[in-house]
Protein backbone atom coordinates (compact mmCIF):
# COMPACT_ATOMS: atom_id res chain seq x y z
CA UNK A 1 0.00 0.00 0.00
CA UNK A 2 1.00 3.61 -1.05
CA UNK A 3 2.24 6.34 1.51
CA UNK A 4 -1.11 7.95 0.90
CA UNK A 5 -4.02 7.03 3.05
CA UNK A 6 -6.90 4.96 1.32
CA UNK A 7 -10.51 6.07 2.07
CA UNK A 8 -12.46 2.84 3.34
CA UNK A 9 -16.23 3.13 2.77
CA UNK A 10 -17.18 0.28 4.55
CA UNK A 11 -20.51 -1.71 3.61
CA UNK A 12 -22.69 -4.55 5.35
CA UNK A 13 -26.15 -4.75 7.09
CA UNK A 14 -24.61 -6.57 10.07
CA UNK A 15 -23.06 -4.24 12.12
CA UNK A 16 -21.04 -6.59 14.19
CA UNK A 17 -18.90 -7.26 10.97
CA UNK A 18 -18.82 -3.48 10.55
CA UNK A 19 -17.39 -3.41 13.66
CA UNK A 20 -14.84 -5.79 13.06
CA UNK A 21 -13.57 -4.18 10.38
CA UNK A 22 -13.54 -1.21 12.17
CA UNK A 23 -11.20 -2.15 14.68
CA UNK A 24 -9.18 -4.29 12.26
CA UNK A 25 -8.84 -1.36 10.00
CA UNK A 26 -8.24 1.20 12.81
CA UNK A 27 -4.78 -0.15 13.73
CA UNK A 28 -3.91 0.58 10.39
CA UNK A 29 -2.65 4.03 9.81
CA UNK A 30 -2.84 4.29 5.71
CA UNK A 31 -6.24 2.88 6.39
CA UNK A 32 -9.22 5.72 7.16
CA UNK A 33 -12.53 4.49 7.61
CA UNK A 34 -14.69 7.42 5.69
CA UNK A 35 -18.12 6.19 6.25
CA UNK A 36 -20.15 3.27 6.77
CA UNK A 37 -23.70 1.97 5.27
CA UNK A 38 -25.65 -0.75 6.33
CA UNK A 39 -28.04 -0.66 3.00
CA UNK A 40 -27.30 -0.89 -0.50
CA UNK A 41 -29.33 2.35 -1.75
CA UNK A 42 -27.44 4.02 1.34
CA UNK A 43 -24.15 2.91 -0.43
CA UNK A 44 -24.26 3.73 -3.11
CA UNK A 45 -25.45 7.55 -1.83
CA UNK A 46 -22.40 7.87 0.30
CA UNK A 47 -19.78 6.12 -1.88
CA UNK A 48 -21.09 8.83 -4.65
CA UNK A 49 -20.76 11.66 -1.44
CA UNK A 50 -18.02 10.59 -0.07
CA UNK A 51 -15.79 9.47 -3.02
CA UNK A 52 -14.12 6.40 -1.45
CA UNK A 53 -10.87 4.77 -2.36
CA UNK A 54 -11.77 1.13 -1.39
CA UNK A 55 -15.23 0.19 -0.87
CA UNK A 56 -15.79 -2.76 1.06
CA UNK A 57 -19.21 -4.45 0.32
CA UNK A 58 -21.10 -7.33 1.42
CA UNK A 59 -23.16 -8.89 -1.28
CA UNK A 60 -26.43 -9.62 0.72
CA UNK A 61 -27.73 -6.07 1.65
CA UNK A 62 -31.12 -4.66 2.33
CA UNK A 63 -33.21 -2.23 -0.37
CA UNK A 64 -30.54 -3.16 -3.18
CA UNK A 65 -28.06 -6.03 -3.53
CA UNK A 66 -24.17 -5.66 -3.46
CA UNK A 67 -23.98 -6.77 -6.91
CA UNK A 68 -25.89 -4.10 -8.17
CA UNK A 69 -24.47 -1.74 -5.48
CA UNK A 70 -20.78 -2.11 -7.19
CA UNK A 71 -22.51 -1.86 -10.94
CA UNK A 72 -23.66 1.79 -9.58
CA UNK A 73 -20.54 2.36 -7.52
CA UNK A 74 -18.14 1.69 -10.60
CA UNK A 75 -20.08 4.41 -12.98
CA UNK A 76 -20.47 6.97 -9.87
CA UNK A 77 -16.83 6.35 -8.48
CA UNK A 78 -14.58 5.02 -11.12
CA UNK A 79 -11.52 5.61 -9.37
CA UNK A 80 -13.51 3.67 -6.16
CA UNK A 81 -11.85 -0.25 -5.74
CA UNK A 82 -14.52 -2.43 -4.55
CA UNK A 83 -13.74 -5.46 -2.67
CA UNK A 84 -16.72 -7.96 -1.94
CA UNK A 85 -16.68 -9.48 1.74
CA UNK A 86 -19.54 -11.93 1.76
CA UNK A 87 -20.47 -15.51 3.24
CA UNK A 88 -21.98 -16.14 -0.41
CA UNK A 89 -20.32 -19.69 -1.60
CA UNK A 90 -22.61 -19.46 -5.22
CA UNK A 91 -19.37 -19.66 -8.06
CA UNK A 92 -22.08 -18.02 -10.72
CA UNK A 93 -23.05 -15.25 -7.82
CA UNK A 94 -19.42 -14.49 -7.57
CA UNK A 95 -18.33 -14.73 -11.07
CA UNK A 96 -21.91 -12.24 -11.46
CA UNK A 97 -20.22 -9.90 -8.61
CA UNK A 98 -16.29 -9.61 -9.92
CA UNK A 99 -17.83 -9.05 -13.45
CA UNK A 100 -19.74 -5.46 -11.95
CA UNK A 101 -16.89 -3.66 -11.11
CA UNK A 102 -15.52 -5.27 -8.01
CA UNK A 103 -11.98 -6.26 -8.32
CA UNK A 104 -11.54 -8.79 -5.43
CA UNK A 105 -13.63 -11.33 -2.95
CA UNK A 106 -13.29 -12.45 0.30
CA UNK A 107 -15.24 -14.46 2.44
CA UNK A 108 -16.46 -13.48 5.37
CA UNK A 109 -15.15 -16.69 8.08
CA UNK A 110 -11.50 -15.64 5.96
CA UNK A 111 -11.41 -12.24 6.33
CA UNK A 112 -9.19 -12.49 9.64
CA UNK A 113 -6.26 -14.21 7.60
CA UNK A 114 -7.02 -12.55 4.14
CA UNK A 115 -8.60 -9.17 4.48
CA UNK A 116 -5.21 -7.30 4.20
CA UNK A 117 -3.85 -8.90 1.77
CA UNK A 118 -6.85 -8.51 -0.25
CA UNK A 119 -7.03 -5.29 0.31
CA UNK A 120 -3.08 -4.35 -0.61
CA UNK A 121 -3.72 -6.57 -4.06
CA UNK A 122 -6.67 -4.79 -4.84
CA UNK A 123 -5.43 -1.44 -4.33
CA UNK A 124 -2.34 -2.20 -6.23
CA UNK A 125 -4.27 -3.15 -8.99
CA UNK A 126 -4.84 -6.51 -8.96
CA UNK A 127 -7.91 -8.87 -8.36
CA UNK A 128 -8.13 -11.23 -5.04
CA UNK A 129 -10.24 -14.28 -4.74
CA UNK A 130 -9.83 -16.43 -1.69
CA UNK A 131 -12.50 -19.06 -3.23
Amino acid sequence: MANAVVRVLVVDDYEPFRQFLRSNLQQRPELQIIGEASDGLEAVQKAEELRPDLVLLDIGLPRLNGIEVAHRISRLVPAAKILFLSQENDPDILAKALSNGAKGYVRKQNAVTELLPAIKAVLGGDRFSDT
